[in-house]
C-alpha cells in the first residue's frame, strides 16, 4: 500500500480486504486488524510475532487442537517451550510463569469444554510481568465479548466461524494496536504469505452485516437446547456458559454480554453409545467446523484430539446449535438420546 487509499500489491493490501479489516477492528474496539487466509494463519502470526528462541508460553490446556499442536509439536523445533494450565485459577497461571515467559495465550471460553479465564485479571497479571496476552475470541465474537477493553493485547479469530457465518469462507483475523498490526503486516503476513483473496474478503464483509442478528438467534436457541439436555437422564453434564448452573456463570456475566451457540455434552454412554447417538441424529450433521446456518455434532472420540491426553471423557460430544427452529433440534436430540 502506498499513500492512504492507494493499493499497489494485493498480497499485502487489498481494498476489499481492508474494508473487512476496518469493520472487524471497529467491532473489537482495536486500533487495527489484519485478516488472513485461515484462523491458524492468524494464530501462528500472532505467536511468531513475539516469540524467539529460548522463550516460553503459558497457555490454557483445552485449546483448539491445531493451536495445541503448534505449541506441542512446532514451537519446540525452534527452542520455544510451553506450559499448559487449566486457566480457571489465576494462582495456577501465575505459578506457571517463568522469567522467560513471553506470551500468555488464552481461549475464553475454551474449545470443547468451554472453561472461562478471567480476562481482566489475566491481563493485569501479564502486564505486571511484561508478558503479551493473546486471546482467541472466535466463540463469543465481539458481539458478546471485547477482550481489548479488558486489557488483552491481541485478539485472534477463526473468521471461518461466526464472523463469516455461512460455512463458505476460510479466514482468520488478528486485532491489536496499530504498532503490533503494522509489525505483523511487515513481517509474519508478508513473509509467511497467509493472505486472503479478495472474493473471500468480500464474503466475510457480507457475513459481518448480519453478525448481531445471527448471534442473538444462536444464543436463544442454544439456551433452549442446553436446558433440555441438562434435564435429560442420559446426559451426565452440559458444558455451556449460558446455563445458571454453569460453575463460572457469574464470571461469564461479568465479561461477556451473551453466549453463543456452541456447547458440549457428556453422554452417559460408552463409545458404542456415542456412535449410536451421533448416527441417529437427523437434523444435526456431523462436522468439525461451526458458525454457519446448519447444526452440527462432533463426537470427540473420533477426532484427532486424544481424550486421554487432554482429560476429556469418552462420552464428550460437541454440539453446534445453528439457526433451525430450536424445538425441532430438541426433538432430534430427544430421539437420538434413545438410540442406545
Amino acid at each position: 500500500r502506498g499513500a492512504p487509499g492507494v493499493y499497489i500489491y494485493t498480497r499485502g493490501w487489498n481494498p476489499t480486504a481492508r474494508l473487512a479489516e476496518q469493520k472487524i477492528a471497529a467491532l473489537e474496539g482495536g486500533e487495527d486488524c489484519k485478516i488472513f487466509a485461515s484462523g491458524m494463519a492468524a494464530v501462528s502470526s500472532a505467536l511468531l510475532r513475539f516469540l524467539r528462541q529460548g522463550d516460553h508460553v503459558v497457555a490454557v490446556r483445552s485449546l483448539y487442537s491445531v493451536t495445541y499442536r503448534f505449541l506441542r509439536e512446532f514451537a519446540p523445533r525452534f527452542g520455544i517451550d510451553h506450559s499448559f494450565v487449566d486457566g480457571r485459577d489465576l494462582k495456577e497461571i501465575a505459578a506457571a510463569i517463568r522469567p522467560n515467559t513471553r506470551i500468555l495465550y488464552l481461549e475464553s471460553p475454551t474449545s470443547l469444554v468451554f472453561d472461562l479465564q478471567d480476562l481482566a485479571a489475566c491481563a493485569a497479571l501479564a502486564k505486571q510481568r511484561g508478558i503479551v496476552t493473546i486471546v482467541d475470541n472466535s466463540w463469543a465474537t465481539p458481539i458478546f465479548q471485547r477482550p481489548i477493553e479488558l486489557g488483552i493485547d491481541v485478539v485472534v479469530h477463526s473468521a471461518s466461524k461466526y464472523l463469516s457465518g455461512h460455512s463458505d469462507v476460510v479466514a482468520g483475523a488478528l486485532i491489536a494496536s496499530q504498532k503490533i498490526v503494522d509489525e505483523v503486516v511487515h513481517h509474519e503476513h508478508a513473509i509467511l504469505g497467509g493472505n486472503i483473496g479478495p472474493f473471500e474478503a468480500w464474503l466475510l464483509v457480507r457475513g459481518l452485516r448480519t453478525l448481531p442478528v445471527r448471534m442473538n438467534a444462536h444464543q436463544a436457541a442454544a439456551i433452549e437446547v442446553a436446558r433440555f439436555l441438562e434435564a435429560h437422564r442420559r446426559v451426565r453434564k452440559v458444558h455451556y456458559p449460558g446455563l445458571p448452573s454453569y460453575p463460572q456463570y457469574e464470571l461469564g456475566r461479568r465479561q461477556m454480554s451473551g453466549t453463543s451457540g456452541l456447547l458440549s455434552v457428556e453422554l452417559d454412554a460408552n463409545l458404542d453409545g456415542v456412535r449410536a447417538f451421533t448416527n441417529a441424529l437427523r437434523l444435526f450433521a456431523i462436522g468439525v467446523s461451526w458458525g454457519g446456518y446448519e447444526s452440527l455434532a462432533l463426537p470427540i472420540a473420533v477426532t484427532d484430539v486424544k481424550p486421554e491426553e487432554r482429560g476429556y471423557p469418552i462420552g464428550l460430544v460437541r454440539l453446534y446449535i445453528g439457526l433451525e427452529e430450536p424445538q425441532a433440534l430438541v426433538e432430534d436430540l430427544e430421539q437420538a438420546l434413545r438410540a442406545w
